[in-house]
């Protein structure tokens, strides 16, 4: 509990912490049905941002990509991302070491028996992946992200 309690105080300053809130009684920007989520997204990016799920480590092409740009919701395109942040975490996901202001929403997760910290779009709230406090400086934390739950354009 005090390891989320400290994620949580460094998160404020850039994000809105909803820790303690259902999904279902949050308001989102961009609300669709289920059917028109899958209609929409890929089969995989479907279950990852609208069923919390998770792509195999080392499958996202953007685990690679490093050029100058910004990495944005598959869903909904709000940029999150900027590649200045983005770092090899040897994870196996994209990992970010910051998101840009007003681009996430972030929640308690005990699934899997552990407290973990969800990291939300914050105009779709879609599932982007967690945030951990064993990231580099300067904020210590790291973002690990579904790269099908992002796309990426260059700057």
């Amino acid at each position: 509990m005090h390891r989320r309690h400290f994620v949580q105080t460094l998160l404020a300053s850039s994000a809105t912490v909803m820790t303690g809130l259902p999904l279902s009684a949050t308001a989102f920007e961009v609300n669709k049905t289920d059917a028109e989520w899958k209609k929409q997204l890929s089969p995989d990016a479907y279950q990852v941002l609208r069923h919390a799920g998770t792509e195999v480590p080392g499958s996202s092409p953007l685990l690679n990509e490093h050029r100058k740009g910004i990495f944005s919701c598959a869903g909904c395109s709000l940029d999150n991302y900027s590649s200045a942040t983005k770092f090899e975490s040897g994870t196996g996901w994209p990992s970010f070491w910051k998101p840009l202001d007003n681009a996430i929403v972030t929640k308690g997760d005990n699934t899997l028996g552990m407290d973990r910290t969800e990291v939300l779009c914050r105009r779709c709230g879609g599932h982007l992946g967690h945030v951990f406090d064993d990231g580099p400086k300067p904020t210590g934390l790291r973002y690990c992200m579904n790269g099908v739950a992002l796309k990426f354009r260059t700057a």
